[in-house]
């Protein structure tokens, strides 16, 4: 009997040190779930607007889904912060996904949800990012390069998102994309081209020898063409610099860059 009962504490103890280090914020991710869960069930609400004396629901709808993906960088300096960071509610930020420099793929948050990723941000006519898109956050401290098993990981995660949602080739931006005057994540080493290639973004094409600028080229009205929000139009020069040129971002945009951003324009037009 003794036995037994040093058997079964020794299970306990084994069980309680296998525990996830995130078993009580996974309890508190499943609530807020089947609290969000529970609303969607709900008739519609009783209020002071005149509404008839018997619901009809209508047959035919389905689930939002996100038509955009943001790509992040933590500025972190490991997974673990990172996940951390995102099961504290008074950080008040999360993301979808997020991949560690070995390919690891932690899947944070149900892709229908709403995740703080994006933050005060606009591309288009698109204002509230956060509401319309997916947020990938890729472990690195904004001062690196980034891992080849991390980028595979993100290339089949892409391929997948891009196949489910049948999110447009366009839509795969960066943060410091979206929020120029803010952010400038991923940093300037992120490989566009290599995603571009793949179907997730565009690129450009080299410029010839011959090729020259239309008369009344205006980069501003090209910027904006592109998705960038031009309040603030340095900001905006250097969020374009950073994602397809990758050079220094200061300064005005040079001849070569006015090429290059005129054939992207009339590709995102």
């Amino acid at each position: 009997m003794k036995q037994i009962s040093a058997l079964l504490l020794l299970i306990l103890v084994i069980a309680a040190c296998s525990r996830s280090p995130y078993y009580a914020t996974n309890k508190v991710h499943k609530q807020q779930a089947k609290a969000f869960a529970k609303q969607l069930l709900q008739f519609p609400p009783i209020d002071s607007t005149p509404m008839a004396p018997e619901w009809v629901g209508t047959t035919n709808f389905s689930m939002r889904k996100p038509s955009y993906v943001i790509i992040h960088h933590t500025a972190q300096n490991s997974c673990d912060e990172t996940l951390r960071t995102f099961t504290l509610k008074r950080t008040a930020v999360s993301a979808h996904y997020v991949i560690c420099r070995d390919g690891t793929v932690h899947h944070m948050l149900n892709d229908f949800f709403r995740a703080h990723h994006a933050g005060v941000s606009k591309w288009g006519n698109a204002a509230d990012i956060n509401s319309n898109s997916i947020g990938i956050e890729l472990d690195n401290n904004g001062f690196e390069y980034f891992d080849e098993r991390q980028m595979a990981s993100l290339l089949a995660l892409l391929d997948r998102l891009k196949r489910a949602y049948s999110i447009p080739t366009t839509n795969f931006i960066g943060h410091g994309d979206i929020a120029p005057t803010r952010k400038n994540d991923p940093n300037w080493r992120f490989p566009w081209k290599q995603l571009a290639d793949k179907g997730f973004g565009l690129w450009y094409d080299a410029p010839a020898v011959t090729d020259t600028l239309p008369l009344g080229f205006n980069h501003i009205t090209a910027l904006r063409i592109i998705g960038y929000d031009m309040k603030d139009t340095v900001a905006a020069r250097q969020a374009f610099k950073r994602h397809f040129l990758q050079d220094s971002t200061r300064g005005p945009l040079s001849d070569s860059a006015k090429l290059i951003l005129h054939q992207l324009s009339k590709k995102y037009f």
